[in-house]
């Protein structure tokens, strides 16, 4: 069956709808202006609207391991300057160990937080502190990323805190330790300080604890501390590469599992069988074999009372044999590595 053929008035009708039409025309060049005005008075109330917040989630794995470098640092630290006294008197350093400590606390905060710097391990979590004080009366946060530092009152309030807190408590536990206050024979005073110690104690325990769990939940404040001073820690900046090397832990996983190996194995061995081991390897066997018949094995000089291993017939010094069979019953041969039963003077009778 054959289509006809369109007419030439349907396509002159279909021309004539995709044509443009005379009467539309381009809008007017001051139509933009007029747009502006119509929305400049709705341009305040749009400007003085509270922004609204994007929530943002900060890893709760990156703030532990933060923590957990920051006391890594401060060990390897403390490593440091203790190898600078290593030739002082032994135990010097044990009795300013809390002042130490506070010392290296102290050198870490003025040199990362007071001068609105991360701390090393919060650095390398890409972490940041941020006044939530401020961003909450601000309004202003809406990636999670922004926001003003901490103030100067939060930076010292921290070091008190951290410093001197831990250090104040550390002291006073080694002086309530020493002068014995949790005895029964102590006076009422000092055992009533004993027991408020431990009550103190036991509330900031069981408060970090519940800290923790609320840090579990909302990701925000990993210690009491930072809850206090609403300091929270967020992203230093948006993008991170995470550059990871495994060639150091490999390194050190083989390394640990031969030293590992050789404990196992080093006592197992003595010197006679890994010199008998070798010896088939050694290079000049006559001189060796020579040196040996005319040599006692054990502390290679000519034996001045020469007495003979029993059933080998290798001669030692009678110190040197006598010695060693006292010291093990099961002594082997140092050349030949067969069990010695008894000693014989050369050219005499045996004995025990």
């Amino acid at each position: 069956m054959d289509r006809e053929p369109p007419s030439s008035s349907g396509g002159a009708a279909v021309a004539g709808t995709t044509a443009p039409t005379e009467s539309s025309s381009a809008p007017p060049q001051d139509a933009w202006i007029h747009t502006y005005n119509s929305f400049l008075p709705l341009w305040p109330s749009l400007s003085h609207s509270p922004q609204s917040t994007i929530p943002i989630t900060i890893s709760r794995v990156n703030q532990v391991d933060a923590a957990r470098l920051d006391v890594e640092m401060s060990a390897m630290l403390k490593e440091q300057l203790v190898k600078v006294f290593s030739l002082m008197k032994p135990g010097m350093l044990f009795q300013y160990e809390a002042e130490l400590d506070a010392f290296l606390e102290f050198l870490i905060w003025r040199f990362s937080i007071w001068v609105d710097k991360p701390t090393p391990g919060i650095a390398l979590m890409n972490l940041r502190y941020r006044n939530e004080r401020a961003t909450e009366s601000r309004q202003k946060v809406r990636t999670g990323l922004e926001g003003p530092g901490l103030t100067v009152a939060q930076k010292l309030w921290y070091c008190i805190a951290t410093v001197g807190g831990q250090y104040i408590w550390a002291r006073l536990q080694s002086f309530s330790a020493f002068r014995r206050w949790g005895d029964t024979e102590q006076r009422s005073l000092a055992q009533r300080i004993w027991i408020l110690l431990q009550r103190v104690e036991g509330i900031y325990r069981a408060a970090s604890f519940g800290n923790l769990l609320i840090f579990l939940c909302t990701g925000r404040y990993r210690n009491l501390i930072e809850r206090a001073l609403r300091a929270r820690l967020v992203y230093g900046s948006p993008n991170m590469n995470r550059a990871v090397s495994f060639e150091y832990m490999n390194r050190q996983l083989v390394w640990n599992e031969f030293s590992e190996m050789l404990l196992l194995l080093l006592p197992l061995l003595n010197s006679s069988s890994v010199r008998n081991l070798f010896r088939p390897f050694s290079k000049d066997k006559s001189s060796s074999s020579a040196e040996d018949d005319t040599l006692c094995p054990i502390c290679r000089a000519t034996p001045t009372i020469p007495f003979v291993a029993i059933p080998c017939q290798h001669r030692y010094c009678y110190y040197c044999l006598r010695t060693r069979c006292a010291a093990a019953p099961s002594y082997r041969c140092s050349r030949c590595s067969e069990p010695v039963s008894a000693m014989q003077r050369h050219g005499g009778a045996p004995t025990e």
